[in-house]
């Protein structure tokens, strides 16, 4: 780990005339970073902010309940950090359990309560969506939890079975609710979730009034960014790159990959389209010069006739109907 840290400061400081800009939002995620040690991290925000020049920084790490104390969020109180995201996935242990979650209920409501202790009341959970034996009733178990814990984000994500994980070995053998089901949920969680104050910015994020991820925003927004470690990727001045996803070549001489130019019009629509707020005439104009083409915005007047796109002369955005097939619609749009 150690070996790592020296690895990951190193491209902080070689990589830091690339980035122009001040820097607003840290983001430690991909794994668990609290297994990385509440001292690390700790010491790479201070590298940032030796290299860097942040200016009231949102400060993120993500962390699994089962892998806290009260020292790691202490450490990480004075350290700056000021926004945690945590894996909850379901408030129903057996679920969790299903999905190989060691924590329970239990352990989250400590975590919880540890970083209201330590002044960290930002706070964001997950739950999964159509995961083994879910129900509606057990879905409104796992969202009335979300609900009374006092939090400020959730993040609801409908499972999805890649290839050559162990769920894909095994999916013919498990009982998942169908897509109907899910749908169902997903639309279910929308609307419980913003009666309850938390209101929908993007596909899968919810948030209290102030309390929406800066962080996630810079990409969905088609920002720049910089990214450091195996398999991160980065997008400065114009252009997209990575590091390689090999962990003994990032401690050995990490190198990044061209990954071509970044932020095209087509690019900038479909990140847009992922948040609530959608395509707006007049901050593509402020990107690019001229407002986005007039057929997008009668492909989706059509579309808005089911229930799935909204409409004005400013903007187009997709319903929670229309995040379902976001997928085809962005492609219907923009072909």
């Amino acid at each position: 780990m150690d070996s790592y840290l020296k690895a990951v400061r190193c491209c902080l400081e070689e990589m830091k005339a690339q980035v122009k800009d001040k820097i607003d939002t840290i983001y430690f995620g991909g794994g668990t970073p609290s297994f990385f040690g509440g001292e690390r991290i700790k010491t790479v925000i201070d590298c940032i902010k030796e290299n860097y020049e942040l200016v009231s920084p949102e400060i993120t790490v993500e962390c699994n309940p089962s892998s806290v104390s009260d020292e790691f969020f202490r450490i990480h109180s004075e350290a700056g950090v000021n926004r945690i995201s945590m894996g909850m996935q379901s408030a129903v242990d057996s679920e969790r359990k299903s999905l190989g979650r060691i924590s329970g209920t239990e352990e989250i409501e400590k975590a919880i309560a540890l970083l209201k202790k330590h002044g960290i009341d930002n706070i964001s959970l997950d739950i999964m969506l159509g995961v083994p034996g879910q129900t509606m009733e057990s879905l409104n178990e796992s969202i009335d939890f979300l609900i009374s814990s006092d939090i400020k984000h959730i993040s609801a994500y409908m499972l999805k079975i890649e290839e050559g994980t162990p769920f894909y070995k095994i999916q013919d053998s498990l009982t998942l609710p169908d897509e109907d089901t899910v749908s169902k949920m997903y639309l279910h969680t929308v609307k419980r979730l913003a009666e309850a104050g938390f209101l929908q910015y993007e596909i899968s994020n919810f948030a209290k009034d102030g309390f929406e991820s800066r962080h996630n925003l810079h990409y969905w927004r088609d920002e720049e960014y910089l990214g450091v470690g195996p398999s991160a990727h980065s997008f400065l001045n114009g252009k997209r790159f990575y590091f390689e996803r090999n962990f003994k070549s990032f401690l050995s001489s990490p190198f990044t990959i061209d990954d071509g130019e970044g932020g095209s019009e087509e690019e900038y629509i479909m990140l847009a389209l992922r948040l609530s707020e959608g395509l707006s005439k007049e901050r593509f104009k402020e990107r690019f010069g001229r407002y986005p083409d007039n057929i997008i915005f009668e492909r989706a007047k059509e579309l808005e006739k089911h229930g799935l796109v909204e409409v004005t002369e400013e903007t187009v955005s997709l319903t929670p109907e229309g995040f379902l097939l976001s997928n085809t619609i962005i492609g219907k749009l923009l072909d």
